[in-house]
């Protein structure tokens, strides 16, 4: 198995595996996304001993930010630049655990696309992955949909953002025209959760829902620089003056 795609590039987060990974620390997604799944079970057991929640639905939603931020990046950036959909279905996507917050890597069986547009990475990113786990989340939690789905939309917006923050020729103002087509129609309400801005040369993202990091042992006294709890306008300051994080 080798690293591809080249993308990584852009962000470390955009380093892709190919190929079938071996070893069992490896999480093929089909199998997370099963009802009352172990392998779930295992990546919201990681992210609650990494953090401290203090309620499961917490650890639920934390863990959804982190985990939409990461394991469909690549196919996101692939349409946005390229206009192809990387064959990211479920079966064909593993996920390898962090020893703290997320995903270490990711792998995909090869680097096929498939045919059609952004309906299609709908259907691939949205429809047969994240929305089916945050139907789990909340079943198993009762977290609410929407902060679930603000975790979905928050996650996807980073994999856009993430773009422009290294030193690459990737034009924000594109990206940015990229994302709004890409949330526009997104299933799960994704357009009304938050939106991208450009601030100091660069896409960030503003949320309207948050995801109770700051209630955990590791996060109290902080907010993330995305949330709701922070005013529009105080999140854009810090953004352009390089603070990601507001102290509460």
């Amino acid at each position: 198995m080798t690293a591809g795609m080249g993308l990584e590039r852009y962000a470390p987060r955009y380093k892709l595996e190919i190929g079938e990974p071996a070893g069992s620390e490896w999480l093929r997604v089909d199998r997370i996304l099963e009802p009352d799944s172990p392998e779930l079970t295992e990546l919201l057991k990681r992210d609650d001993e990494a953090s401290g929640h203090r309620s499961a639905h917490a650890n639920a939603l934390s863990f959804m930010s982190f985990y939409a931020g990461r394991a469909p990046a690549t196919a996101l950036l692939h349409w946005a630049l390229e206009g192809r959909i990387l064959d990211i279905r479920p079966e064909n996507l593993w996920v390898r655990p962090h020893d703290g917050h997320g995903l270490a890597a990711v792998a995909v069986r090869s680097a096929s696309f498939l045919p059609g547009g952004v309906e299609t990475l709908y259907d691939v990113v949205l429809r047969q992955h994240l929305l089916p786990l945050s139907d789990e989340l909340h079943r198993r939690t009762r977290a609410g949909l929407r902060q679930l789905h603000g975790g979905v939309a928050a996650g996807c917006a980073m994999g856009f953002c993430a773009a422009t923050r290294e030193e690459t020729t990737v034009d924000p103002a594109y990206l940015l025209e990229q994302w709004r087509t890409f949330v526009a129609q997104a299933p799960g309400g994704l357009a009304r959760l938050g939106d991208v801005e450009i601030a100091a040369g660069k896409l960030v993202y503003l949320r309207n829902t948050c995801c109770l990091y700051y209630t955990s042992e590791v996060g109290t006294g902080t907010v993330c620089g995305s949330c709701c709890l922070t005013p529009r306008d105080e999140r854009l300051t810090a953004y352009e003056g390089g603070r990601p994080i507001l102290t509460v």
